[in-house]
């Protein structure tokens, strides 16, 4: 009896080449709808999937492989002497290699103007339970899903077959397939419910590469991306120039990128550690960099610099003074791209700028477990605020306050900014108290701190965050208010002539 192989698959590459090398190897190749058609007209002498189940295809393709005389064949065991003599009783044929690859779920997804019932008719039922079979009885049976396993399959089978290390290996394969497969249908609905924290919550990402290392040499580290990803993201980034990014490379990029997202005029962000070292917003790209660059001329170096705007000339010639790791931008003039590419291992990212999914989760892993939250996407504008102390702030006060206000909202945990003209002057991250953080972004600021703004992530636990404030000549305070001493915060500022406003949401960031 000839070994036989079943193959049914979308994605059609190499795959003629591949049954061709099986019919060679005494294969007996059948198959199903499409792939037969595309298989006969490739000269591969394959059958119909109903020569083995003496049933025909129905129900428009849905049911064609589920049938006992095709999982008979894949789930018997060949030592088990009561499987073979079911399958000898049935007049059922054992199946040795299983070649299937599921219908275009995701693609299906991705699809402009895509409906709900097209959607569901690409979900795979017969694909997965092949699969599945093939996978657990991968003792006696081979199973590929990935046509780059295709040569090497065939390599082995011409040799001396694959071992059992190697059949594991793929069902191991298919079984991370069928999971990510089904974990994007149950997102799916999940979404269509609204249900943002179900009772089992699922995830699944597609590796984008395997990383030198992690935070630490001594760590190991890989990048998965978001298979459905559709905001600005460095998952869907194009490298043009510059050596592999690092693990601290994109926890960086992806700060950078999410302080951007919150400007829509030409804005500049410098990032180091994750915080932001200097933000500009300007007229232009080059002026809004500069801007950025002045905030903190000497942490920008190492760092990273993320614009929402062509790099040209200007900024080119400005960003190839320092050093930085990567440089981000929706795209580069050609004379912009010459000039940064002649410095070897600049990383330079092309990313588009989109308007971003504002309900994305974050997740943060914790020992045995995982924690799920919504974005942090509150925004506040001038009709949101509430004018705390006697005194209102000016019109350049407001707008310093609101860009100050998304600034801070970036910054690690106790965060405190100071800024001027739409320019960051001092940032205070991640202190155990309030007042250290002031006076971390004071002491930074230092004699442009004089008629400058304050922005706090959290509300002020008592009033030495404003005396601090006063003394250095900050002017307007923007912080959201909540503690049961604010009052003592108000008198302070309207003791000193500070105009405070309170925005009733914080932004903690640990």
């Amino acid at each position: 009896m000839n070994k036989r192989a079943l193959i049914s698959v979308s994605d059609k590459q190499n795959i003629v080449e591949f049954a061709q090398g099986l019919v060679e190897l005494d294969y007996e190749v059948v198959s199903t709808g499409g792939t037969l058609r595309f298989l006969q007209e490739g000269g591969v002498p394959a059958v119909a999937i109903d020569t083995v189940t003496g049933f025909p295809e129905i129900l428009d393709g849905r049911v064609k492989t589920l049938h006992p005389n095709v999982h008979g064949g894949l789930l018997a065991k060949r030592e088990n002497a009561e499987h073979q003599k079911q399958l000898v009783e049935n007049n059922i044929s054992p199946i040795d290699i299983v070649v299937v690859n599921l219908y275009p779920f995701k693609q299906t997804l991705q699809k402009q103007d895509v409906t709900h019932e097209e959607i569901i008719e690409n979900i795979d039922i017969g694909g997965p339970t092949m699969l599945r079979a093939a996978a657990k009885n991968y003792v006696d049976v081979t199973v590929v899903v990935d046509p780059s396993d295709y040569q090497e399959v065939l390599e082995s089978l011409r040799s001396n077959g694959l071992d059992l290390t190697k059949r594991q290996y793929l069902a191991a394969k298919v079984f991370r397939h069928t999971a990510h497969y089904d974990a994007m249908i149950a997102n799916y609905f999940t979404e269509q419910n609204e249900e943002k924290f179900p009772e089992n919550y699922t995830v699944t990402y597609e590796k984008v590469q395997t990383l030198r290392y992690g935070e630490n040499p001594h760590q190991t580290a890989a990048f998965y991306k978001n298979p459905i990803e559709k905001g600005t993201s460095l998952a869907t980034a194009k490298q043009l120039h510059g050596k592999e990014l690092s693990y601290n490379n994109i926890q960086d990029a992806n700060a950078a990128l999410e302080i951007l997202s919150e400007y829509t005029d030409p804005a500049a962000v410098a990032v180091k550690h994750m915080n932001p070292c200097g933000i500009g917003v300007r007229d232009s790209i080059s002026e809004a960099f500069f801007t950025a660059f002045d905030a903190d001329p000497i942490s920008i170096f190492g760092g990273i610099v993320a614009l929402n705007r062509e790099v040209d000339t200007q900024t080119a010639e400005k960003l190839s003074e320092i050093f930085l790791e990567i440089v981000i931008a929706p795209s580069y003039s050609e004379e912009a791209f010459r000039i940064l590419t002649q410095k070897k291992n600049i990383r330079l990212l092309a990313v588009e700028m989109k308007d971003d999914e504002k309900d994305q989760m974050k997740l943060t892993t914790v020992r045995g477990g995982v924690l799920v939250q919504s974005s942090d996407n509150g925004t506040v504008d001038e009709n949101q605020i509430t004018i705390a102390t006697r005194r209102a702030p000016s019109e350049q006060e407001l707008e310093d306050l609101l860009f100050a206000w998304k600034a801070v909202k970036h910054v690690k945990s106790n965060a405190i900014v100071l800024a001027k003209d739409k320019q960051t002057i001092g940032v205070g991250a991640g202190q155990m108290n309030r007042v250290g953080a002031a006076n971390i972004a004071i002491e930074q600021a230092g004699d442009k701190s004089h008629h400058s703004v304050m922005a706090s992530d959290a509300f002020f636990p008592m009033p030495d965050t404003v005396e601090v404030a006063a003394k250095a000549g900050v002017t307007a305070i923007i912080q959201p208010g909540g503690s049961k001493r604010d009052q003592d915060s108000i008198d302070m500022c309207d003791q000193h002539g500070i105009a405070m406003v309170f925005t009733e949401m914080r932004h903690f960031k640990h």
